[in-house]
């Protein structure tokens, strides 16, 4: 096999595979935005709730039950727990508080992004990977070396590598 065919091999597979993941990149690209964002309020919206919990909870178990981080009580009044989020009605056995969360699709969106080998779909995250590490390498396929474009290349593949380097390092 000449070079020339070669390079348009890998062209047609780069250009086949990259057609059948923009979905899933659409999905990382965006999912990786909103996942910069997860120490803040953007992109969440607030919800409130009311859970039914056992009347004799101890406020250490009330916020794990609630599955609030940083839980802390403000104030104690009569049978009444307050906090941050919101209030809990020992009479009752009722908690009343608001939550903030992303929206269903960008929730299932950062989900899917961080997938663990215990989740089923964890396959599909390795296979994404791959490609894209296809796409890496036969980037230097697509074009002949005696070529001044692949030259150019090899000049931005060293400045990106710079880069990368730079941003990890420091």
């Amino acid at each position: 096999m000449n070079n020339r065919k070669v390079s348009n091999n890998f062209r047609i597979y780069h250009r086949y595979l990259g057609f059948f993941l923009a979905g899933i990149m659409a999905v990382y690209a965006i999912s990786g935005i909103v996942m910069i964002f997860r120490n803040t309020d953007a992109f969440k919206v607030e919800n409130t709730v009311e859970k039914q919990l056992p009347q004799d909870i101890s406020e250490n178990q009330l916020g794990k039950e609630l599955r609030i981080r940083n839980f802390k009580v403000a104030k104690t009044e009569g049978q009444k727990v307050y906090f941050e989020q919101g209030v809990f009605d020992r009479s009752t056995g009722t908690a009343t508080y608001t939550e903030k969360r992303l929206p269903v699709i960008l929730e299932s969106m950062t989900k899917f992004h961080k997938a663990t080998t215990d989740k089923p779909l964890f396959f599909l995250n390795i296979f994404f990977g791959l490609s894209l590490l296809f796409f890496v390498l036969s980037a230097f396929w697509m074009f002949l070396p005696s070529t001044k474009i692949f030259r150019k290349g090899i000049i931005f593949t060293i400045a990106g590598i710079v880069l990368t380097l730079i941003v990890l390092l420091v």
